[in-house]
């Protein structure tokens, strides 16, 4: 008798047991699918879960004006047709006295910037002596071109092809960039055989100042980009793109005694260039007449200069602008029109943006003093390369 009484208790104990946890297991499922369906007004979203009243990324590009990011594939898919083989027949005196030439073929990289047919590639690729130049579009055909401007200090250069209807890439801000953030470039490294390659990697750093040595001398090309996206002979001129589809610089030089360190210009100084052929057919060059360095090279040269912000003005035409306005050799230039001034590549995208006969305020401080002045200088036309290229 006990032990069938025993035996009641213990189930009737068990199912009371069974019934409590099944009513705790339903009170936390409904307590949990509460937080999933967002029932519960009373509750917080887990921070893991996305708020379905937040604005999506493409959302964010359309209310902003700024172009959704992509992949790699969908880049190199709508920029590809927008970049050209550079064929160019140059011509190479044997020395400054001897009237014997001889030539060669030279293969680099273009984007194209406008429609009607310019097209903005590197100095070394289209500029200087040449006799034919044959640009090779994404369709298979060749157009013959002509270089329009060019400047060997930038190493930039703009052809021109007559042609209509074109694929373009559009333009980006570099003054935007971060280091970390995608890039990829787009060219043909080596040759036509292996035209218009897509590689991918990084912005590695930005305002990097290399020395290239050239038979001309040393120059030193300031406020580069720098990237760890392949680029090999034949891709100079190309462009670098950032994860939305816009040209951020054009490839230009790499290091050859180490992997993946490339160099980029960028594209801000080359801007109101495009503009103003594609507007006016012509681009007119602003001359102010120095060479100036900014704080990332004054090291290189001499240490006993100290430049904390500005540009140091290292050589001035004398018969120049920048000299007549009272600029000399040792001035420290800091602003321009109120624009603050401290790396080359704001000053010229600046002057770019002016005309010959155009007058600008240039605030500088003359070397040996401490207080900075402005003074109104009228800008000339620059003629060619003989003068101070800067």
């Amino acid at each position: 008798m006990f032990e069938e009484k025993g035996k009641h208790s213990f189930f009737k104990t068990f199912l009371t047991a069974l019934a409590t946890s099944l009513g705790v297991g339903a009170l936390l499922l409904f307590m949990v699918s509460g937080y999933i369906s967002g029932e519960q007004p009373n509750t917080q979203v887990p921070s893991a879960e996305r708020r379905t009243d937040e604005p999506q990324p493409q959302q964010i590009a359309a209310e902003t004006n700024i172009s959704p990011i992509h992949s790699a594939a969908d880049v190199a898919r709508t920029a590809t047709p927008g970049v050209v083989g550079i064929s160019v027949l140059k011509v190479d005196s044997r020395s400054l006295f001897d009237s014997e030439t001889s030539e060669s073929w030279g293969v680099g990289s273009g984007v194209i910037v406008s429609p009607d047919g310019y097209i903005l590639t590197n100095h070394h690729v289209a500029g200087g002596k040449n006799k034919r130049i044959v640009v090779s579009l994404f369709d298979g055909s060749n157009l013959e071109g002509m270089t329009v401007w060019s400047d060997s200090v930038l190493d930039l250069a703009v052809v021109k092809v007559n042609a209509s209807n074109l694929d373009t890439i559009p333009t980006g801000d570099a003054n935007s960039l971060q280091v970390g953030e995608p890039a990829i470039a787009i060219g043909n490294p080596l040759g036509l055989q292996f035209q218009r390659t897509v590689t991918s990697g990084i912005i590695s750093a930005l305002n990097r100042t290399i020395r290239i040595d050239t038979e001309q001398g040393s120059n030193y090309m300031e406020d580069l980009i720098q990237t760890d996206a392949s680029i090999n002979p034949g891709n100079s001129g190309g462009p670098l793109l950032n994860a939305r589809g816009n040209v951020i610089g054009i490839n230009t030089v790499k290091v050859t005694s180490a992997e993946g360190i490339g160099f980029a210009v960028p594209i801000n100084v080359a801007v109101p260039i495009i503009k103003r052929l594609t507007e006016e057919g012509k681009f007119d060059e602003p001359y102010l007449g120095i060479f100036a360095y900014d704080k990332e090279v004054i090291p290189y040269l001499n240490n006993a200069i100290s430049l904390d912000n500005g540009i140091y003005v290292a050589n001035v035409d004398k018969s120049g602008p920048a000299y007549a306005g009272g600029i000399r050799v040792g001035c420290i230039i800091s602003e321009v029109d109120g624009n603050e001034i401290n790396t080359m590549i704001q000053l010229r995208t600046y002057l770019y943006s002016k005309r010959p006969g155009d007058s600008i305020n240039v605030t500088h401080m003359m070397e040996g003093t401490q207080e900075f002045v402005t003074t109104p200088i009228k800008l000339a036309q620059k003629d060619g390369e003989q003068r101070v290229t800067r």
